[in-house]
């Protein structure tokens, strides 16, 4: 009998599909075949073939844009919004519009020829985060801007291009996202209501329940949610009660690049290195309208959603906004739960606390 869940934090409704269950296997199909070029600009030694960098965690005495870098950021060469400008707001009619104005950057999260961040050492995933947190933080200065997303795409299927290099990306926007924003109205009517957060709550009854949980580290929990959207769907979520991932501990950092680093190893493993995207729900500015959202602090909990590209999203799921999961949650975190990850524990044993020099 299939069965529709509520997601408890924006109320959409998921249609878990059960008599269309699929497998892990069932899925391999999926797997994305993109082929590298000859020259991949993002490898070192390749500076010259990007845009002048913007930050790069470096080995002292080593100069911009030349070898030498842990961690390297640059301005996208297709740019989503531009940096240069005014947002000049006005009215066409009865309709809105301002100039694109915003920031897009794109964090090479190594300096080797790696495709998937599972294979990076840990101390290398956790130095890509560091940088993340390093350019939010940096944006956050530009009063024009009100949001920043940091999203990750693996594979062209999932909107990566034919670069095979890991690397993530930065996209600073004048208004806040909706998907967010519905977050923001669903934490906070939960928090009105019971003064307590509701994600908080969340990963109390996730903890207690076991059945959705992938892993658990010191500070992080990674869980496929009650109502997933997609088969595999998981989310990273902080035990520690913050809004804004920007202002992590250095310690809670590291568990975070562990928690990210044995969920990618465990798709990987699972579903046979399936294409994703994921992506960061983080509190917005708040320097532009002080006061709007005057319990955020409180209300809000940022977390990580990291989706394989297993489905489609077909006409009924566009006509009604619910989403068809042929797998449900509980199946998919057993799968993932199991798999092997070889190496795991005795990495995160040997990396060291704390953040990486700047």
């Amino acid at each position: 009998m299939p069965e529709l869940r509520k997601d408890p934090l924006i109320g959409r409704w998921v249609i878990i599909a059960t008599e269309r269950a699929k497998r892990p296997i069932d899925f391999l199909a999926a797997h994305d075949d993109s082929v590298a070029p000859s020259a991949c600009p993002f490898c070192e030694g390749k500076e010259s073939e990007t845009p002048k960098e913007i930050f790069a965690l470096r080995t002292q005495g080593t100069a911009a844009d030349q070898p030498g870098w842990r961690v390297r950021v640059v301005p996208s060469i297709k740019p989503l919004l531009r940096i240069e400008g005014q947002l000049n707001r006005r009215a066409k009619g009865m309709y809105d519009v301002m100039d694109g104005i915003g920031a897009h950057e794109v964090i090479v999260e190594t300096p080797q020829h790696v495709h998937n961040a599972a294979d990076l050492p840990l101390t290398q995933v956790q130095a890509a985060l560091q940088t993340a947190t390093i350019r939010m933080t940096d944006l956050e200065r530009d009063p024009r801007f009100r949001y920043v997303l940091w999203f990750k795409n693996y594979g062209s299927v999932a909107g990566a291009g034919r670069v095979p290099h890991s690397r993530s990306q930065l996209i600073a926007t004048p208004v806040t996202p909706l998907r967010v924003k519905e977050e923001l109205l669903g934490a906070r009517r939960y928090y009105e209501d019971k003064e307590r957060c509701l994600v908080c709550d969340l990963v109390s009854q996730e903890l207690d329940a076991r059945t959705r949980v992938v892993l658990e580290t010191p500070h992080t929990v990674a869980l496929c949610p009650f109502a997933s959207r997609f088969p595999f769907e998981v989310w990273i979520v902080p035990k520690r009660h913050r809004c804004d991932f920007a202002k992590i501990a250095p310690d809670e950092l590291m568990d975070l690049a562990a928690a990210f680093k044995g969920l990618l190893s465990r798709l990987k493993g699972v579903l046979d290195d399936p294409p994703y995207n994921c992506l960061l729900h983080t509190a917005p500015f708040r320097h532009q309208r002080r006061g709007h959202w005057q319990t955020i602090e409180e209300d809000y909990h940022w977390h990580v959603e990291l989706i394989p590209r297993l489905t489609r999203v077909a006409g009924f799921e566009w006509g009604s906004g619910f989403y068809i999961n042929p797998t449900p949650p509980e199946e998919s975190a057993r799968y993932l739960r199991e798999a092997l990850v070889p190496g795991e524990q005795e990495e995160q044993a040997a990396a060291p606390a704390g953040r990486s020099d700047v």
